[in-house]
């Protein structure tokens, strides 16, 4: 007679199916915290729990349901921003962005377009909120910008740096030569950077972006409103055209 084999005894078989959903459950709760972790999906670099500086924080209990964004706590803009556009413009963009950012890379040309296809009628600040979990060299490219906006080149640099995100060039070697590229006081620029001059600045911008309800990079207020991420120039342009 043929050999039969023996059949697993019910306790087995509710072992083995009660293992095997542990394993699927797991394995889909991990594939589910990694846009958490290194991006999400409306174009932006987010993290579990904001940093501030150079030393990543633990991140903090997430609420169940996030609060929402309180532009009322949006600073106001200031003589310390550095601005594009006129000062009596009547759209303002607010974008709070990181150097190292590839969103923000993405999202640069869209703020160019927008200055250039609405000129004399938008400005735009750019404010610091480097995730330094993710992006090391986003805190000292922050505070080369603010030391060569000392000396009047703030935004000669801010385009700099972005060049350098492109080349994967970042560090603080590429920010001296650059200065010197400028033709900044480059003793006065290596001084403020190595001293850390503005890096309590850039720590300010983050916490009051935070505050506001920035996430994660970029984001742009829109004469207070809110719009996170790189999204497309027609979504600006939508909200840009209903406050004019």
């Amino acid at each position: 007679m043929p050999e039969q084999k023996a059949a697993l005894s019910p306790k087995i078989t509710f072992i083995l199916g009660l293992l095997g959903g542990v394993a699927i459950i797991s394995t889909i709760g991990f594939f589910s915290l990694l846009p958490k972790i290194y991006g999400s999906g409306d174009g932006s670099d987010k993290i579990l729990g904001t940093t501030t500086g150079t030393t990543p924080t633990p991140a903090a209990p997430q609420p169940t349901q996030p609060p929402a964004p309180d532009s009322s706590k949006l600073p106001a803009v200031s003589s310390s921003d550095y601005v594009r556009g006129p000062e009596n413009a009547k759209i303002t963009l607010i974008e709070y962005s990181d150097f190292q950012c590839p969103f923000c890379l993405r999202h640069t040309p869209t703020m160019e377009k927008i200055l250039t296809e609405y000129k004399g009628k938008v400005k735009l600040i750019y404010r610091h909120f480097p995730l330094t979990s993710i992006h090391p060299e986003a805190q000292k490219a922050a505070e080369a910008s603010e030391c060569a906006g000392d000396q009047g080149k703030f935004w000669e640099m801010h385009d700099k740096i972005f060049e350098a995100n492109a080349a994967s060039n970042m560090s603080v070697e590429t920010w001296k030569k650059i200065a010197k590229d400028l033709g900044l006081n480059t003793t006065k620029f290596n001084s403020c950077l190595d001293s850390g001059q503005f890096a309590s600045k850039v720590n300010s911008e983050q916490i009051a972006g935070a505050e506001a309800g920035v996430e994660g990079t970029p984001a742009t207020f829109v004469n207070g409103r809110l719009v996170s991420g790189a999204v497309p120039y027609e979504q600006f342009k939508s909200i840009i055209d209903s406050l004019l």
